[in-house]
């Protein structure tokens, strides 16, 4: 139990400057969807289209710049540091290419929101956030390398600082765009996609000023010598972060392409939708930060070549998590109503929100489970098997049910947006009930050999 408990100690210790760093990096997310909800329920609507592009893609970019973090914890678990500097500098070379896609991706996305039933305002605020919001997408992606590399070295609180000054730097970016301060023109929705990508290229150019200056990151410096592409090390930067890619993907199409879908039930589910997707993506950012803590952990204990003391600090890190979805549970289910009302005073809007965010509450302990368990098996350096598993639980279980129960089939009368946040309950418990057998499975067969 002493160990237990000390485990569990080093595990918060890593993680909690992560959960605030995160909470403030989604934090730009919420800061636009409350100030362009108080411009109109249109804007908030297109923001929210907009936005659920825009997700995708960087969720997708943040599982694709994982691998590097696993790759490095074993190196400094092991004590080869040395070989780090090279690691990152592919990796940062993976990171730009993904980047470039993702941005080819958005823009060639955007002319389809006139398509999706949308009124024609909204649909042309849609495209001009997220034609905006684009410009963020290099700076984003370049950003998510260094901070694998930050906190594979231990270092994590740079990455709250950091975050928090571009949470406190979007707010009044966003104040002076969307409603037209200082000479700058009023852009409604639009303004908070310009706002973003400023802030993500303040955040890229703080990280780099901060790896450059501090003593912490002296002895692995990767800024300096520049190597050319190693296609060996990049082909293994693929083989692990491909899978996470798609995995994450997975899973946030789910939630996120639900609102591209949902644009035919109207203004009000599209915004109602938002609402709850804001608050879960939020939550979830707090037992995310969990698993990337525990990807660190156990790839530093199986480096160092400590099978029992990985699997001491996985068990651990899923009660961790259990104790943190409660938590978040109980204070989403009780504050519902209170929750929704900083986004909008729209009454519709508000009752539907209120149910949305009953089951956003109810999925919080599958939804923590789920990215905890990844978390640890990203420290094992498993990566397919979770991708199959994402693949079958959202997309051959979630978004196929969820359409059924939005929309109806047959005789069964749908039951618009609810439909779909029941589905992807039952998704998430599926995921997460997969994941921990996977780990349980991986962590009995490590301490075999």
């Amino acid at each position: 139990m002493l160990q237990l408990r000390q485990e569990a100690r080093e595990t918060w210790m890593l993680a909690w400057p992560i959960m605030i760093g995160q909470l403030a990096s989604t934090g730009t997310s919420f800061v636009d969807a409350v100030m362009a909800g108080h411009v109109s329920a249109g804007d908030l609507a297109a923001v929210s289209v907009g936005a659920s592009i825009w997700v995708m893609l960087i969720v997708t970019l943040i599982g694709l710049n994982l691998a590097a973090s696993p790759l490095i914890a074993h190196a400094v678990g092991a004590r080869r540091e040395a070989e780090v500097p090279a690691l990152v500098q592919q990796a940062l070379y993976q990171g730009f290419f993904w980047a470039l896609v993702a941005w080819l991706i958005a823009l060639l996305a955007a002319p389809i929101f006139p398509h999706l039933g949308l009124p024609p305002d909204v649909a042309a605020k849609a495209h001009g956030f997220l034609t905006a919001v684009s410009w963020g997408l290099v700076p984003f992606s370049l950003f998510r390398v260094l901070y694998g590399y930050s906190a594979s070295l231990g270092q994590t609180k740079p990455m709250m600082v950091i975050s928090l000054i571009g949470l406190s730097l979007n707010v009044p970016a966003n104040w002076m765009l969307i409603y037209g301060h200082f000479g700058f023109p009023a852009l409604g929705g639009v303004g908070c996609g310009w706002a973003t990508a400023f802030c993500m290229w303040v955040t890229l150019l703080l990280m780099i000023g901060w790896i450059r200056f501090s003593s912490s990151y002296r002895a692995t410096y990767p800024l300096r010598h520049w190597r050319r592409i190693d296609w060996v090390r990049q082909r293994e930067l693929f083989r692990l972060g491909a899978p996470m890619g798609v995995m994450f993907f997975v899973e946030v199409s789910a939630f996120g392409g639900i609102a591209l879908l949902m644009a035919r039930l109207g203004t009000t589910s599209v915004a109602a939708h938002q609402i709850a997707l804001n608050v879960a993506s939020l939550t979830f950012m707090i037992p995310s930060a969990l698993g990337t803590a525990l990807t660190v952990r156990v790839g530093h204990a199986l480096g160092a070549g400590d099978t029992h003391r990985a699997r001491e600090i996985g068990n651990t890190g899923l009660v961790l998590g259990l104790i943190i979805a409660s938590a978040l549970a109980l204070m989403i289910i009780l504050g519902r109503h209170h929750i929704a009302s900083w986004y909008t005073n729209d009454a519709a809007v508000l009752t539907l929100a209120g149910v949305l965010l009953l089951y956003a509450g109810a999925f919080q302990f599958a939804d923590a489970t789920q990215v905890v368990a990844a978390g640890i098996l990203r420290g094992y350096k498993v990566t397919r098997q979770p991708m199959l598993i994402h693949l079958t639980a959202f997309w051959l279980v979630g978004i196929p049910l969820g359409y059924v129960l939005a929309f109806g089939w047959g005789g069964f009368a749908g039951r618009g947006a609810a439909g779909y946040w029941q589905a992807l309950v039952l998704a998430l418990v599926c995921a997460a009930a997969l994941l921990v057998w996977l780990y349980l499975k991986k962590s009995r067969a490590s301490l075999l050999r």
